[in-house]
């Protein structure tokens, strides 16, 4: 089963210098009907205005990834790290006993337009970490990249948590299926483009809840670029 979110339906904050659409609740957006899927928290699509940024703020007992989708993001946090994410980098961090960070806009001419999503850990109080790593379009193209996982296998970052994360771009005749297990959930979010999945239409910015399905089936892709999540078949996160 394919439980739809179109992109127009989600919540939205604009400010001065952010405008964010939220897949799930997030600050001062709220629905009951959505505030989550199994261990997936959060999906912030954020474009944020050159220069600007979300300042130093804290976090605890959560893993949270960046993807970048256009421009460079510019990261700096309570461990140290100082780090400019762009397209093709995927960022991920721990916050485990606690940290404070900064996200900011690299450049002081061009936006920035990234996904924030935030998944709920299996275990609490871990030391805090910092990941990230860069995967070539070549490792995308035409297929699902594997780039979060429990172990980081195969090159991809390891997450406190019994979820994958895959990405992908998809343009003409490019098709990829992905195989998921016995009750396994997933979640689909297209990050852009159009691409029909298991046998629906996507527009950029959509999403979907997967239920009661043994494959994920993409194929018809314009320019569409989509992440897929690997989910335990539970219908709301734990906090």
């Amino acid at each position: 089963m394919l439980e739809m979110l179109r992109a127009t339906d989600r919540g939205i904050t604009r400010l001065g210098w952010l405008h964010s659409r939220h897949t799930f609740s997030f600050g001062n957006y709220f629905d009951p009907q959505q505030v989550g899927f199994s261990d997936l928290l959060v999906i912030n699509d954020d474009i944020v205005q050159p220069g600007q940024g979300f300042g130093t703020h804290p976090h605890r007992d959560m893993e949270i990834f960046s993807y970048v989708l256009d421009g460079a993001l510019e990261h700096k946090d309570s461990m140290g790290t100082g780090s400019v994410i762009r397209p093709g980098d995927v960022q991920m961090m721990s916050a485990g006993t606690g940290i404070t960070h900064s996200e900011f806009n690299h450049s002081h001419s061009e936006l920035v337009h990234f996904l924030q999503i935030w998944i709920v850990p299996n275990k609490k109080s871990v030391k805090p970490r910092y990941q990230q790593t860069r995967f070539a379009e070549a490792e995308k193209r035409g297929q699902l990249r594997l780039i979060i996982s429990p172990e980081g296998e195969n090159g991809a970052l390891p997450v406190y948590q019994d979820a994958r994360i895959y990405s992908g771009f998809f343009n003409g005749n490019e098709q990829a299926s992905l195989k998921l297990a016995a009750e396994r959930f997933a979640y689909i979010h297209v990050a852009r483009g159009t691409v029909t999945i298991n046998g629906t239409v996507f527009e950029g910015g959509d999403g979907g809840r997967v239920r009661n399905e043994s494959s994920i089936d993409i194929h018809g892709g314009k320019n569409a670029e989509v992440l897929i999540f690997d989910l335990r078949p539970n219908d709301l996160p734990s906090i």
